[in-house]
Formats: C-alpha cells, structure tokens, sequence
C-alpha cells in the first residue's frame, strides 16, 4: 500500500527528485477540497476587488475631506452677518475688508470692534476676497470664525430656564439646504425661541452660507446637535415638553394649536418628505398650514417661520389673559 511499504525509500537514476515509495500524503492532500469560491471582490487583481478598492480608498478621502473641512475655520461674509457676529463677541481670527470698499456705519463699527478685541483686521482685494469666500456676496467685508461650537441638548433646555419662560425649540428634521437651516435660525431667534436642534446625520451644518443667511442670528441662539433626534424627542417629552411636528397632512392647523403656551418642541421636516416616519410617531400633535387651493407646499424655513410666529402671537395673547 502507498505509503506503507516496508522497502527502503530510493531514488530513480539520474533524477534528483525525491523518494519513489510513498506519496509522502500529497496524494491525499490532493484529494482535499480547498473550500469555496472566494467572491470576486475577495480575489486578488479580479476587477471587481479593484473596483471595490478603489470605492473603500474614494469612501476614505470624502471621510478625510468631510473632517477637514469641519476643522476648517469659516468665513461670515456680508456686512450684517460680520456685525452681529463681532457685537456677539462671537471669536473670530481675522476680520476681511476689501480694498476701496464703500464705508458705512457697520464697516466702521467691524473694523472698531475687532480693534478693540485684538482681531487682526486685514485688507485685501476684492478678488482675493471673493476667491476666500466663494465668490459669496460679501460686500467688501467678511470675518474668519472658528468651527461652530455646537451646544449640548441640555444647554437648550437651561437656556430656556434662565429665561423664565416655558421652553420654545426648534429641532430640524433632515434639513440639509444651509440656507434653510439659516433661515430657520433666523426665524427661531426672532420669534423667541430658546434654541435650535440638529440631527448629527443627514443635516445642514452651520457652515458660512448658513451663518449668513441667519443674518447674525446664529449668535444670539445656541444650536446643538443629537446623535439621534428621535431619542433626543423622547427625552425632552420625559421632562414634560409636548412635540409639535409641522406636516402637509397634520391632525390640526396653527388656528387649533392650543399648546403653544405649554413647553413646547416645533418640529419642521425636510424639503422634500417632510417629517421622517419615527418623528412623526413621536409628535404629539402633527400642524398644518391653511393654504389656498392649487398651492404647492411652503419651503421648509418659511413654513417653519409661518409656525413660529403663530406660537410667538398665541403665547402673547395667553400672557395678556
């Protein structure tokens, strides 16, 4: 039997190769399955393995580019939007002006202010201004800020406690245009709200765009992020504040809604579908807007501002009652 046999192992003549007798088990190792087919992505040089390299190593530079644009420091540009920043004390590395810029009061006073707090202040031309801020409408001024520093869900609740008044927010749902996250923060702070909430995903950051569409207001409101908005609604409801989610196909219009005085979460949704299904089961109430018939849907930030200013104009009249 291969293998076994009693012979003395030899070699055949003139061949260097090993022992005649015997396999040595390679014929058994030959009769081993080698288990199965790896997948074509797992096979080396098969195209789809190069295909799915070249995604991971793409996925991998957006991940570095996304982290180092949020490290980045943004510019404010536009002449409101710069002011309210420095009277917010809001920091600031360097403060832009264009060279033959028209002066006015609020030039004057960003230049003074930035002075007075140790902010390099910095002339360039207008077409070096307009490559730093993206070619956006600066106006001959803008203002280097770091990072936003996003607030905690907490601190909305304690700026609204510090207030005296019952709590008013504003979380986004999805929102991913900045200019109508600044909108809403410009809506929100007007209309006496004590904050606003963003979703970690899926969500418009406070980058320049949105800090100038606030027109300054992104200063005098805090606005903090969830890692997980329905998680962050539920709690809020455990410490007594209703949920108000504005919906096309809500159980109520801004005429019935009679939790406006109480502690209250307004909710606005995305600009395409709205409120997602697990905030949506979250709300309390779900409000709609009156609207003429034949009108499409209202843009998310006016719709919001729309509600806004319907709990801003009810909690007034409560206070008078």
């Amino acid at each position: 039997m291969p293998g076994n046999s009693p012979r003395k192992a030899t070699r055949k003549p003139g061949t260097k190769k090993g022992a005649v007798v015997g396999s040595g088990g390679q014929r058994r190792k030959g009769l081993e399955g080698k288990g199965p087919t790896p997948k074509a992505k797992d096979r080396v040089g098969h195209p789809a393995a190069r295909q799915a390299k070249a995604a991971a190593n793409a996925a991998e530079a957006d991940r570095k580019r996304r982290k180092s644009a949020e490290s980045a420091p943004e510019l404010v540009a536009g002449r409101n939007p710069v002011v309210e920043c420095l009277r917010a004390q809001t920091p600031a590395s360097a403060l832009y002006v264009a060279q033959g810029v028209d002066i006015d009061d609020r030039v004057n006073e960003s230049v003074r202010i930035a002075g007075d707090h140790g902010i390099s202040v910095l002339e360039v031309s207008r077409a070096e201004l307009d490559r730093l801020t993206g070619g956006a409408l600066h106006q001959g001024l803008a203002l280097q800020v770091p990072p936003y520093d996003y607030a905690h869900p907490d601190d909305l609740l304690q700026a609204a406690a510090d207030s005296g008044e019952p709590p008013l927010l504003v979380a986004l749902d999805g929102v991913t245009d900045p200019r109508n996250l600044g909108a809403v923060v410009r809506s929100a702070a007007a209309f006496g709200a004590h904050g606003v909430l963003l979703p970690q995903r899926r969500s418009a950051s406070m980058t320049a765009v949105a800090w100038r569409t606030s027109a300054g207001a992104a200063a005098r409101i805090r606005i903090a992020k969830a890692t997980n908005l329905t998680r962050q609604l539920k709690e809020w409801a455990k410490e007594g504040l209703m949920i108000a989610g504005l919906d096309a196909d809500g159980d109520t219009d801004i005429d019935g809604l009679h939790l406006a005085a109480d502690p209250l979460v307004v909710v606005v949704g995305s600009e395409g579908r709205g409120l997602s299904r697990l905030v949506r089961e979250t709300c309390d109430t779900r409000v709609s807007i009156p609207m003429a018939a034949g009108v499409e849907s209202l843009n998310a930030s006016v719709a919001g501002a729309v509600l806004l200013a319907e709990v801003a104009r009810l909690r007034r009249v409560a206070g008078r009652v």
